[in-house]
């Protein structure tokens, strides 16, 4: 019996050794510090705000001249042809963002798998869904990005 008791703690510790040498280890970041702090994205969205700003005093502009005509079928013809050129401008400044967006969420996710394998972790999570435990590899990802050419 003491032979059996033997073999099964025996057995208990080798299956225990195994579970945790494929346990899997856990990386976390905070991903809007890494928007914040990632220099491609923080100008990429200042480009944008400056696009805004820029379609913002146009429409100003455009209220000023629209005021100042007299007639009410200049004015029409007036307001159509600014409707346009404001779906226009704003269709690009929408395009533009959602390009910048697809280059910085590609580059932060080809920087998390670079720095999860560089780490050696199995995966990297939001810091928001982490409630203890893991690695934090924010700081590590922020580095990476700022340090590419892109």
């Amino acid at each position: 019996m003491t032979k059996f008791k033997l073999i099964l703690a025996a057995l208990l510790i080798m299956f225990a050794v195994n579970l945790s040498a494929n346990a899997a280890t856990i990386g976390y970041a905070d991903f809007q510090k890494v928007i914040t702090e990632y220099t491609f994205a923080r100008n990429a969205y200042k480009d944008i705000d400056n696009k805004l700003l820029e379609l913002q005093q146009y429409v100003i502009d455009k209220d000023k001249q629209f005021k100042a005509i007299e007639s009410p079928i200049q004015k029409k013809t007036f307001e159509e042809q600014i409707q346009k050129e404001f779906k226009t401008k704003e269709d690009k400044i929408y395009t533009l963002k959602t390009q910048k967006e697809k280059i910085i969420k590609d580059n932060i996710l080809a920087a998390s798998k670079a720095v999860a394998a560089a780490k050696k972790l199995d995966v990297i999570l939001d810091y928001g869904v982490v409630y203890a435990g893991g690695v934090d590899v924010t700081n590590d990802i922020i580095q990476y990005l700022n340090t590419q050419k892109k």
